[in-house]
């Protein structure tokens, strides 16, 4: 069923309708090509991952290595302990590093050692939201996957949630001209609350301006303030919350102190 209501609010530095060239680098979902508007699930879905972001003033993310590494060794064996102590050392490296270098890190961590994929391949499910810890132990993840792992590895390096947001785009297919788009996922990054966002992205390594990333159609974003989405008259349904809930149980379970 699709959204009504009136469009919301722009999303704050990305550019407005025209061409947009093709992106590059493969879709996130390559199954899910869609035209039409955005669909109640996935309103759903964005709320759901809208638990992820903590009230501001909250401390940085707090992990129990030892745990952590116990479940790794026990769910994914040597090679996923080597892909945790992988990213426990870049996290390690970064601490105290200017914040740009922090975000290039850790976008460049996430986009080599994790594989993207579909949840239907990784997980044999049409909707997985996977735990960084899971994401590392499958070294493969969709492009949600990789939005939540770098979201918590710069949440451990310092940065304050209200500097993130998490952003639903469209990204057009087949080059100009073209009415085929995918949905697809990345992080934005704001200085501050007026300033144009840096796109941390799974398909493209290079951290850009969103006015550079013209091959994208924001759909709708959200943070700890609220939820932007075009055309939507109303929020997803509440009982669909209890998926995020226990994905942070089990992150509780891996060692983490979401």
């Amino acid at each position: 069923m699709e959204l009504e209501g009136s469009p919301p609010e722009p999303l704050r530095g990305f550019p407005p309708g025209g061409r947009r060239p093709w992106l590059r680098g493969g879709p996130c979902w390559p199954s899910r090509t869609w035209i039409a508007p955005v669909s109640r699930a996935l309103l759903a879905a964005a709320l759901l991952l809208a638990w992820l972001l903590p009230v501001p003033g909250r401390s940085a993310l707090e992990f129990d290595v030892a745990k952590l590494q116990q479940t790794m060794q026990s769910r994914y064996g040597t090679r996923g302990v080597q892909a945790l102590r992988d990213w426990l050392r870049m996290l390690q490296e970064q601490a105290g590093q200017p914040q740009e270098r922090q975000l290039q890190a850790v976008n460049t961590f996430w986009n080599q050692t994790v594989l993207a994929s579909e949840d239907t391949i990784v997980w044999g499910e049409a909707d997985y939201w996977a735990t960084p810890l899971e994401s590392l132990g499958k070294r493969a993840g969709d492009c949600e996957d990789f939005v939540i792992g770098k979201y918590f590895s710069l949440l451990r390096l310092g940065i304050p949630a209200e500097k993130l947001r998490l952003i639903y785009v469209r990204a057009r297919l087949g080059g100009i001209g073209s009415t085929q788009s995918i949905a697809h996922m990345v992080l934005g990054f704001y200085e501050t609350p007026a300033s144009e966002p840096l796109v941390l992205d799974s398909l493209v390594g290079d951290i850009l301006p969103a006015s550079q990333r013209t091959d994208l159609t924001p759909v709708f974003s959200f943070n700890g303030q609220g939820v932007y989405v075009a055309g939507a008259s109303q929020s997803a349904p509440v009982e669909r919350i209890s998926r995020w809930r226990g994905l942070l149980a089990r992150m509780q379970q891996e060692g983490f102190m979401p």
